[in-house]
């Protein structure tokens, strides 16, 4: 299977302040220009049984305005068949793919079979062509004998893959990915104090590299990762995340890239995923911390975000066309001790990759007790704001605003208001809870919406194959659905009670 572990980003030399401007990567680019795409990990897709398996997902990207799934791709056995099938049923849905070649499994002296693969692929009706060339990209990759692989390749290929400034070769590509889209130490860990790195920072390493090539800029809503030695891949750290899936749509717009990439539709085991826990996929262990808290939300606030981008605009507002809140937070306080019981706490860790930390993830201590809201709307509203016993209201304008609210113990309830009366409101299906959920620390967030997703989603079997595995306690299996009853309306009462099941 595919886990990756960052590779560090040498960023030359960028003060390290989260002040940086925002660069402008070069003429203004038309809507026919820009794509966004979505880092897709094939490693954790050998259950799919058939093309059809990627119809959902297919379906689903497309309707936000994503262009393309890019493909991350190690050396699995499996690993051709089921590119088969995502190319055929992306063919199917109208909808673009190409090859991410993953090089913690490849190394850089196989550019001829990177070639090769590229080649194997090239001809299919979806692949990704940019500038009549076939778009390729990577994970790392710095090294790579690039005349090699594009003679392998029998075909032009547009390679944006993911170098480092003062790594790779940024004279002999076409593009760029940059994957840290998150706030950092330069040496991939949280920021510490003295050393943040912040995305910005990021950004301007990359335009200058570039030199006015395109720049396929990272977009992500969150970092958290927490393998013990109930696996090979142990790794336990987190990156500052909070609202930063607000705040990095909003310097994408200032930005204006060429490319957007999503950071990521599926890759549960890094708690960035975007795509719904139910999309077919096998358990590396992340189901611990990944069960019961769907990131959809997510997924529904970068619609109009994705529109504002394509359409070159510096505001998402008039792109607004259902009003709807999206929140999100942890499903316990940062402080609760979990030590007794907690996976990193046993056996003999494997540390080759240097990322693995015991208890709480490092970095921990750059996260916020809060809960975090992200308000569309047509026109002005008041939000309010119960988390637990803590209850906040805020003045919205129309357009996209952003909130935060000190997190309780407790229910999370939300509502809308106009001049006094209640537009939507509702009781999140997850509390927070000052205790060990199944033992762990679990610093993923769990997303919702107002109103409410019609279905509630939920990892299928293969998703939970691990669960238990490592836990030293009980562990309930999707507990997200309890019974809601209709309360008493008034204007300062709540449409729901949740009850938990």
């Amino acid at each position: 299977m595919l886990f990756k572990f960052i590779l560090l980003a040498l960023l030359g030399t960028l003060s390290l302040s989260a002040a940086t401007p925002l660069p402008q990567e070069g003429p203004d680019k038309g809507a026919s220009d820009r794509l966004v795409f979505c880092h897709f990990m094939i490693g954790i897709t050998s259950n799919r049984k058939g093309a059809a398996d990627y119809d959902d997902d297919m379906k689903l990207a497309k309707g936000l305005g994503i262009d393309a799934f890019a493909l991350n791709i190690g050396v699995d056995p499996y690993t051709d068949t089921q590119l088969g099938y995502a190319y055929e049923s992306a063919a199917k849905n109208d909808m673009k793919v190409f090859l991410s070649f993953d090089f913690n499994w490849y190394n850089t002296g196989q550019a001829s079979a990177v070639g090769a693969k590229v080649k194997q692929y090239a001809s299919l009706p979806a692949q990704l062509k940019v500038d009549n060339k076939v778009f390729v990209s990577s994970f790392a990759g710095d090294g790579l004998d690039l005349p090699a692989m594009q003679s392998a390749a029998g075909n032009e290929v547009f390679f944006a893959p993911n170098f480092h400034p003062g790594q790779g070769d940024f004279n002999a590509i076409q593009g760029a990915l940059n994957w840290m889209a998150w706030d950092n130490n330069g040496e991939n860990k949280a920021p510490t104090p003295g050393r943040n790195v912040s995305v910005a920072d990021g950004d301007k390493a990359y335009v200058d590299a570039l030199k006015g090539k395109p720049y396929v800029a990272p977009a992500s809503g969150w970092f958290f990762t927490h393998f013990g030695s109930e696996v090979s891949y142990s790794k336990n750290w987190v990156f500052p995340s909070d609202l930063l899936w607000y705040n990095r749509w909003q310097q994408i717009l200032g930005l204006s890239p060429r490319f957007v990439e999503i950071v990521t539709w599926n890759d549960y085991g890094e708690s960035h995923y975007i795509g719904p826990l139910s999309s077919p996929h096998t358990d590396d262990g992340a189901s611990k911390w990944v069960m019961d808290m769907p990131h959809t939300g997510w997924l529904e606030m970068s619609k109009p975000f994705i529109a504002a981008y394509k359409a070159g605009d510096k505001s998402v507002d008039k792109y607004i066309t259902d009003e709807k809140l999206i929140y999100w937070y942890r499903p316990t306080p940062r402080d609760v001790n979990c030590d007794s019981t907690d996976t990193t706490m046993q056996g003999s860790p494997n540390n080759a990759s240097g990322n693995f930390f015991t208890g709480k993830p490092n970095g921990w201590e750059t996260m916020q007790d809060a809960v975090f809201v992200v308000a569309l709307l047509k026109s002005p509203a008041t939000i309010t704001v119960a988390s637990g016993k803590v209850s906040e209201k805020f003045e919205a304008q129309a357009g996209a605003s952003a909130f935060t609210v000190q997190m309780g113990v407790g229910q999370q309830k939300f509502a809308v208001t106009r001049d006094g009366k209640t537009v939507m409101e509702d009781t999140s299906l997850k509390d927070i809870v000052d205790t060990c959920i199944c033992g762990i620390y679990n610093f993923n967030p769990y997303v919702g919406t107002v109103p409410p997703e019609k279905t509630i989603d939920k990892l299928q079997s293969d998703g939970l194959a691990m669960l238990t595995q490592g836990l030293k306690v009980p562990c309930a299996t999707n507990t997200l659905g309890g019974s809601r009853s209709p309360a008493p309306r008034s204007n300062d009462t709540w449409l729901f009670m949740y009850t938990a099941s």
